[in-house]
């Protein structure tokens, strides 16, 4: 039986989880509680790990064919970002030599700020200090062998900042900068994880954008949320940049090569997969 490891069964790591089990592979997640949402049983177990402690993650038991790094900094700063995403990718590669490594990163990564479309090609130098240590933890786990996935904007059953903030009336249309949203449903973010890891000769040493087909202004995500949601359009008002999470970035994220490997989004836009999967159950 062919075994994973999920290091983060957070939102993202869990559903990825449950398709490896549903796969007949044998999963361990790990979390910093030991708590997750996951099938019990001979296929699946939660074991606590810190992911920034060297010696839990070395003292941590089992063999893996595949380690999913996924774990969340839980809007942490630079602090926590270097303890989950750079110190955790150094004691994943230390700890599992042998094993098809992939780190789930963020296109936040590009800083691209014209609107062009970015690929894997393309210039990844972040402004931001999280965006950096990512960058690292990026090259930690290349270098090691893995491959690393860059997750656009996640939303979901139960998640959508696009929609919280449509909700409580905080959305804001800034015109001088009517910026590309790339977005991703989670359900898309987990079987391209399980698809990668299902690949472990070919992706290795290799980037994919993940994200879905159709990038869109933000102005016309909030007026459709608003619609949708029976809320006022949004105000128009200038935001600064230090109050925008992804700051001055604007840019289309093609996931061709993904799409090329034989990955394709079960949701291919955002108003598609809020129509199917989040608006109908949302509250």
């Amino acid at each position: 039986m062919r075994r994973v490891l999920i290091a983060g069964c957070g939102y993202v790591g869990a559903a990825t989880a449950r398709l490896f089990q549903g796969a007949g592979w044998s999963v361990e997640g790990w979390t910093r509680s030991g708590q997750a949402e996951l099938e019990p049983g001979d296929t699946g177990r939660i074991r606590a790990v810190d992911l920034g402690d060297r010696n839990q993650v070395r003292a941590a038991p089992g063999t893996f064919d595949v380690v999913i790094h996924s774990a969340s900094s839980g809007g942490g700063g630079a602090d926590s970002y270097r303890d989950v995403y750079l110190k955790g990718a150094r004691h994943l590669c230390e700890r599992f030599a042998e094993a098809l490594i992939i780190f789930v990163s963020s296109t936040s990564v590009y800083a691209q700020r014209a609107g062009e479309w970015v690929t894997e090609e393309s210039p990844a130098q972040p402004e931001h200090e999280t965006g950096r240590i990512l960058r690292e933890a990026e090259n930690v786990t290349l270098e090691h062998g893995g491959a690393v996935a860059r997750l656009a904007g996640l939303y979901g059953p139960g998640r959508s900042a696009l929609v919280q903030r449509t909700m409580r009336r905080e959305a804001v249309i800034d015109p001088r900068q009517d910026r590309f949203v790339n977005q991703l449903h989670r359900d898309d973010a987990a079987a391209a994880l399980f698809f990668l890891g299902h690949k472990p000769d070919a992706v290795r040493g290799q980037i994919y954008n993940v994200a879905d087909d159709q990038p869109f202004r933000l102005s016309e995500c909030y007026r459709w949320l608003a619609e949708k949601l029976d809320r006022p359009s949004p105000p128009l008002a200038e935001v600064s940049s230090s109050s925008r999470k992804r700051g001055d970035s604007n840019k289309r994220v093609r996931n061709t090569k993904l799409r090329e490997a034989g990955w394709a989004p079960a949701y291919p836009s955002f108003i598609e997969g809020m129509e199917k999967s989040v608006l109908p159950n949302w509250g």
